[in-house]
């Protein structure tokens, strides 16, 4: 017998399984194939999100990158685009070049991923699209919450970056985009 449950996080955890197996069915229902890498799931997208949201032919660009973020629904695309800016080093650093991974993440465990393992510390992604539909669905499992700027902006000081500045620097960049 369990004692204490509150029955909010019951139904939040249920809403949120419900959205992320909501957001894979809709993911897979429009691919071709999956491919099992490791005994772990991992969602190839590359073609799906090339077709739907950027043109094959298309390089990364960051109007690339925010017509994805846009299309996919992502909450403030303009931080996320100021993220992906500060931890790629402007889209030249190392992990971005070599993993496709413009936001520093590691490998995600316990979430969908569109991961396919880890290289340099860092996950490895096919693509950099693959980067960007990965982080929709991080924001999917995480932060489906928020409402608002200040909000998200307190989210990735309590949990997203080890650096004390972080967010003033993300918000530095984000006025730009704007």
């Amino acid at each position: 017998m369990i004692k204490n449950i509150d029955l909010t996080k019951i139904i939040f955890v249920i809403v949120l399984l419900t959205f992320i197996n909501s957001t894979i069915y809709f993911i897979s229902s429009n691919m071709k194939f999956k491919e099992l890498r490791n005994n772990k799931e991992v969602i190839n997208n590359k073609e799906v999100i090339n077709n739907i949201f950027v043109k094959e032919e298309e390089k990364f660009s960051e109007d690339a990158m925010m017509k994805l973020l846009v299309n996919l629904n992502i909450k403030f695309p303009h931080i996320v685009m100021a993220q992906a800016k500060l931890e790629s080093s402007n889209f030249k650093s190392k992990i971005f070049i070599k993993n496709n991974n413009m936001f520093g993440m590691k490998v995600a465990n316990i979430r969908p991923s569109t991961n396919l393992g880890s290289q340099n510390g860092h996950a490895n992604f096919k693509s950099w699209t693959d980067c960007v539909l990965d982080y929709a669905l991080y924001q999917a499992a995480y932060l489906n919450r928020i409402k608002s700027e200040k909000e998200y902006y307190q989210y990735l000081s309590n949990n997203y970056a080890e650096d004390k500045r972080y967010v003033r620097k993300v918000k530095e960049i984000a006025e730009q985009i704007k």
